[in-house]
């Protein structure tokens, strides 16, 4: 529907490279109007980013879209400590722009809702106020996925997450999640009847469908059989069931397995030393934070794209965006992780090996399959997901769902 406007509230848009950056480019492409409000970009990092200070700038227009930006405390140094002010401060100062919001011209509310869940709520109270739809599209559930970063033992302050959180995805009228198992779990929370709560998987860009040669990464990586890891660098990740991996492979006398290690975050400095103790300096190449648009570059050398999460029934339900780039890239997957990803990467795209979450064992058993297979064999699994991927999970597809779903009376 042209020249409606919809007002999107997130944490995190542009220079961060989040997701949210394509969706709304999506939905300017096709005729809607947007305007975002997120904070001061810190994220990984916890440093502002190269032309922001507290100063701003705190308005801004990116290819069309209208970013009005709030004061935020950056998460330097990654500290429990530090995570918890800028979690709550951004939900704090975006309350001082409701007064600016509810003289805006809004025909839909749109809440990409990453952690915090609070993040949202300046958007929930315009919507509310001025009898606006409101969409939240859950990516991370609340507070469980906070368990997976932070080990919250206290029951009492459990007992006030849990009702934050679930005060959020009550006062919405519509939502979008990842996989039947959140549907399942937000229709309880939410009391919201099954028509307003659909699934539709996280879009990737379509730069993650490019497959390059690298002629310089070539060289670099020449040799051996490339296991490389695209993404954040957090504790959800664990890294240390990868680690655990290579060093069984190293044991069993397979030497020439590299680790090509992509992406920054909270845990880097704690793997990086993880690594070193372990005697594994050799196989683990750490290339930092590289622009999204480099990550093809480190797809088209790999062997194998390998991803980790811990246990968690949260996790469980969820299918991450990493996932879903690596099947667009044409490269077989090696995973440890449960639930949906398995059911996804084996049963429907059949384009990799998937094995328990936080289980080295066989993590290092799949990585070695992958390493002993054909070139063809490999190229199979990895076409297999590609196919799949132009049939059910292309941008276009995908972001066209979404936009109806918002839209939709």
């Amino acid at each position: 529907m042209p020249n409606e406007r919809i007002l999107v509230v997130c944490q995190h848009f542009w220079p961060e490279g989040f997701r949210l950056n394509d969706i709304a480019a999506y939905f300017v492409e096709n005729g809607l109007e947007v305007e975002v409000l997120c904070g001061l970009p810190n994220y990984p990092k916890g440093e502002l980013f190269p032309g922001y200070t507290f100063k701003g700038p705190y308005r801004e227009n990116h290819n069309g879209i209208d970013v009005h930006r709030t004061l935020e405390i950056p998460r330097r140094g990654n500290t429990s400590a530090r995570i918890f002010l800028n979690y709550v401060s951004f939900p704090f100062f975006s309350l001082f722009h409701i007064p600016r919001m509810l003289f805006g011209k809004y025909d839909r509310i749109f809440l990409y809702q990453l952690s915090p869940v609070m993040m949202s709520l300046a958007g929930i109270i315009v919507g509310k106020i001025r009898r606006i739809e409101t969409t939240m599209y859950v990516l991370d559930l609340w507070p469980e996925n906070l368990y997976s970063v932070i080990n919250v033992k206290n029951r009492f302050l459990r007992g006030m997450l849990e009702k934050v959180s679930h005060w959020h995805y009550r006062n919405v009228d519509k939502i979008v999640v990842l996989s039947d198992l959140m549907k399942e779990r937000l229709s309880g929370v939410s009391g919201l009847p099954a028509e307003k709560i659909t699934v539709i998987p996280q879009a990737c860009e379509k730069l993650y469908e490019e497959q390059i040669v690298d002629e310089d990464l070539a060289r670099r990586f020449e040799g051996g059989f490339k296991v490389v890891f695209a993404g954040n660098i957090s504790p959800a990740q664990s890294f240390d069931t990868m680690i655990e991996a290579a060093r069984l492979i190293r044991d069993e006398g397979i030497d020439d397995v590299q680790w090509v290690i992509v992406g920054d975050g909270m845990s880097r400095a704690e793997v990086e030393a993880k690594v070193q103790e372990k005697g594994l300096s050799d196989s683990f190449h750490f290339e930092g934070q590289r622009p999204v648009g480099d990550i093809p570059r480190y797809t088209g050398i790999a062997d194998a794209l390998v991803g980790c999460l811990v246990t968690s029934d949260l996790l469980e339900a969820t299918i991450p965006a990493k996932v879903l780039s690596y099947i667009a890239s044409g490269k077989p997957l090696v995973l440890a992780m449960d639930g949906e990803v398995r059911r996804l990467v084996m049963d429907e795209a059949g384009c990799g090996l998937v094995g328990p979450t936080e289980d080295a064992r066989a993590l290092a058993d799949n990585v070695v399959k992958l390493y002993r297979m054909s070139n063809a064999e490999r190229e199979s699994l990895g076409e297999s997901g590609r196919a799949y991927h132009f049939e059910n999970l292309e941008r276009n597809i995908v972001l066209g769902k979404l936009k109806d779903f918002i839209l939709e009376a």
